[in-house]
């Protein structure tokens, strides 16, 4: 072949004549078409990496790897101010991001790219999502910038670029278009073909020349050949890539039924001899088609949650300098600015409000629709909207540092991770592909001795008839689905498996503090038992206290002089049990009894009486004690009664004393209740009550409960301040009302109900489509109609999981009539 009639091997462009660019790849010297796409074929060859030509089934686009003002704005990303917007620091030099990688045409692409970014000196992870061409990685930034990143993706020929939500939303809108360019023109097709098809059936029937029947094959040999080549390509795609991998997808039989009746069907016109199945390639191309493209959108409509949390924070904000107001992007604002939000807009930032007050809703973040009132002192979350009046808030967190991003990227975690149940309908799927296979060989077998005639079709039929879409769906959408109502009603779930077990658990455990109860404990009483004042023995609490994160502790703090300051040394911190520290060279302590008379080694019951839960001590004597008061939250009673309703147990495990939390079990009609217990005594008692056989929810505020929302198969943290942000608990509970705790465990229940009803409709349907098929009872367009409507059919049986509870405007209701009366008094 001439060069000029050569193509590239790397892109597949035709090779301009003249070109001399080449790579020596598998001991053969290729062609290239211009030193961009030869400069990423020898970064791939260099990189021991060339087995990518091996597995690709498309060829990629051309590369641009080498235009120098493409590698100038990558530059751009290692400035700390832009990556304020789209990268998350996780301590250190270790820093997160999120990516959307162009130009990803099938897995083998998938392949290249993690292995080549992964060889990179300083790059911890890389994973690239096939279907959404979304990439996470995390690198050393002490070792490697994030341009010299996007610049390896480049070098191997895709562009890689932060993930833009806008620009994510043009992607869907590309593909949704791609989609329905595909769709009308199978459709057109199919009516063009069946319309032919009636004629020659007719024909058959009374009779018709020859020259006409062949001429009428020759012309829908022609209309086919568009729909097979564009708009079934994505089966004949998804098929061959299964195969290069050696895995048995859903699409192989679907491209081997089309596929195979438009070869017989032109070996038929061409011969002039056989039967054509022109008709069928169309018709159920098409309603392969129309079946995915509503499966499609019903997917995005399930999991439009994570896209609607994305599209919360604004664009610009109002800083104040100086008494001047100046708009600026969001990405400009720093720690400590003090912004401006009008009525209407949305927070830019976490912050406190210093000026102002107002309701702000917070519903797409918490679920609650209610808006909450802000004063100043108080907290405002990022993508909260100001309702009523202005606000002047000082900025807390900024950029990945904000709820916001950590609920994106804790929904996405969920979203990527498959529970027990997808990943057994995937196995079973691909078992069941090789199955179809076989038994499509047998029927094909049969009939080629009973009836050779019909033989091909009825191959056709069980091929198409049987593909497992619907298997492979039943899970995923109803997973997606429940994951995203919870999510608006303000129940995030960060662990695929959450929900699954959320739907066996038997039994609820609840902390008091911060989670029964509300967690604002307040100084009741103080006594002293030396010649301290009251005063001074808080501040030395509040100087003991000053690296806690306990209720108690920040309540400590709040009640010292801050005229009056200690700095303590040599602090040591018992976790659940007490401080010590030396304060102008004397061991101080502070802490439960238990603890104070481990360190004095003497009990002092009898000074200090049970209703004072924290004591401070020196080295040799008691100093003082501390009483706190803290309340029930108001929907905890209706909450325990819903959780007993829906057939759970419910337990108390508290580190409060056991007085205490008797008290608090009666109130709530609690039987089972222990208190004064350590962070290990808590374990201890949720593994004894796992032994028995339970599955245990464990409810906690993530501050002391570590270890038990660990060992419990589901874990349940509240969502109160940043905790957000460390929350390693599989569900969060961001609108802090439990009574929602109950109506998750029903949507989860529901959840598992309709996952069961999908798989088994997919087997039923298939236990009777298939014999019909193998019978000779259903024609090829038939079987498209019923397996696109099977597939259809668990879609929309996972969608009536983002219902709304009908429960949900009465309690807004409520909400409303407590307001009013409140306002009223």
């Amino acid at each position: 072949m001439s060069q000029s009639e050569q193509s590239c091997f790397h892109c597949g462009l035709p090779v301009p004549t003249g070109s001399h660019f080449s790579v020596n790849i598998f001991d053969q010297e290729q062609p290239m078409c211009c030193p961009g796409c030869q400069a990423v074929a020898q970064a791939i060859v260099d990189n021991g990496l060339q087995a990518f030509y091996e597995h690709r089934t498309e060829r990629n686009a051309l590369s641009r790897s080498l235009i120098p003002d493409e590698l100038a704005k990558l530059e751009l990303y290692d400035k700390p101010q832009l990556q304020k917007s789209f990268v998350h620091e996780q301590g250190g030099t270790i820093k997160q991001a999120s990516l959307i990688l162009e130009g990803i045409v099938c897995a083998a692409c998938v392949w290249l790219s993690e292995r080549h970014v992964m060889q990179l000196p300083g790059v911890l992870e890389f994973q690239v999502n096939y279907s959404t061409h979304r990439a996470q990685v995390k690198w050393d930034d002490s070792q490697i910038k994030l341009s010299q990143i996007l610049k390896a993706i480049s070098d191997i020929g895709y562009i890689a670029h932060p993930l833009d939500p806008n620009r994510q939303e043009q992607v869907f809108k590309k593909e949704r278009a791609a989609a329905i360019r595909r769709l009308a023109i199978a459709g057109f097709g199919a009516m063009q073909v069946m319309m032919l098809a009636v004629a020659l059936y007719a024909g058959e029937a009374h009779g018709m020349d020859d020259h006409i029947k062949l001429f009428i094959r020759w012309v829908s040999l022609l209309i086919t050949t568009p729909v097979l080549l564009f708009a079934a390509r994505p089966f004949f795609t998804a098929a061959w890539r299964d195969l290069r991998l050696r895995s048995l997808g859903m699409d192989v039989p679907v491209a081997l039924a089309i596929g195979a009746a438009y070869l017989a069907s032109l070996w038929a016109t061409v011969m002039q001899h056989g039967e054509v199945y022109f008709d069928s390639v169309t018709m159920f191309t098409f309603f392969l088609l129309v079946g995915r493209f509503l499966e499609m959108t019903a997917r995005q409509r399930a999991g439009r949650a994570a896209e609607e949390l994305v599209k919360l924070l604004p664009v610009m904000a109002t800083r104040l300098e100086n008494g001047q107001a100046t708009l600026v992007t969001v990405a400009d604002l720093v720690v400590g600015d003090r912004v401006l939000v009008k009525p209407g807009e949305s927070i830019p930032a976490d912050g406190t409000v210093t000026d102002g007050s107002s309701s702000v809703d917070e519903s797409l973040l918490t679920g609650e629709s209610f808006p909450v009132r802000k004063s100043p002192g108080e907290q405002v979350v990022a993508g909260s909207v100001n309702n009523e009046s202005p606000l002047q808030i000082t900025v807390k967190h900024v950029g990945q540092d904000t709820t916001l991003a950590a609920i994106q990227r804790l929904l996405e975690r969920a979203q990527t991770e498959k529970p027990q149940l997808a990943r057994l309908a995937d196995r079973v799927a691909g078992y069941f592909v090789f199955a179809i296979l076989i038994i499509a060989v047998l029927v094909g077998g049969y009939w080629t001795q009973v009836d050779p005639g019909n033989a091909f079709w009825v191959v056709i039929a069980v091929l198409v008839v049987t593909c497992p879409c619907a298997l492979s769906l039943a899970t995923p959408t109803a997973l997606t689905a429940a994951t995203g109502q919870l999510t608006k009603e303000g129940m995030l779930t960060t662990r695929g498996h959450a929900l699954e077990t959320l739907a066996r658990a038997n039994h609820f455990i609840f902390d008091k503090t911060g989670t029964l109860t509300e967690g604002k404990l307040k100084l009741a009483n103080v006594i002293t038992f030396a010649e301290f004042d009251e005063q001074y023995c808080l501040n030395l609490a509040a100087a003991l206290e000053q690296q806690s994160e306990h209720p108690i502790a920040k309540v400590l703090q709040q009640s010292a002089n801050k005229d009056q300051t200690f700095a303590p040394q040599q602090i040591q911190n018992q976790p659940g049990m007490g401080m010590q520290a030396v304060i102008n060279d004397q061991r101080y302590a502070i802490g439960s009894s238990a603890f104070i008379s481990a360190q004095l080694g003497a009990a002092f019951e009898d000074i200090v009486q049970d209703d004072y839960q924290v004591v401070l001590a020196d080295s040799a004597r008691v100093i003082a004690a501390f009483r706190f008061e803290d309340r029930l939250r108001t929907d905890a009673s209706s909450a325990i009664q819903k959780l007993l309703q829906v057939g759970m147990k419910v337990s108390l495990l508290s580190g409060d004393r056991q007085t205490e939390v008797n008290r608090i079990a009666a109130q709530l009609g609690i039987v089972h209740a222990v208190g004064g217990l350590t962070p290990a005594g808590k374990l201890q008692e949720l593994q004894e009550i796992q032994q028995q056989g339970d599955v245990v929810a464990m409810v906690g505020d993530g501050i002391n409960d570590a270890p038990v929302l660990s060992q419990a198969q589901v874990s349940i943290a509240m969502g109160e301040g940043t905790q957000i942000a460390q929350a390693s608990a599989d569900m969060i509970l961001l609108s802090n009302d439990l009574r929602h705790l109950a109506h998750s465990v029903e949507t989860a229940r529901r959840m598992r109900r309709i996952i069961k009803q999908n798989l088994l409709w997919a087997l039923m349907y298939n236990a009777v489509a298939l014999p019909l098929a193998a019978m000779g009872w259903v024609a090829p367009w038939m079987a498209a109609i019923g397996m696109s409507s099977s597939s259809l059919i668990v879609v929309l049986n996972a969608i009536r999981l983002t219902r709304a509870p009908h429960n949900r405007d009465h309690a807004v209701a409520q909400k409303m009539k407590v307001l009013t009366s409140e306002v009223v008094n």
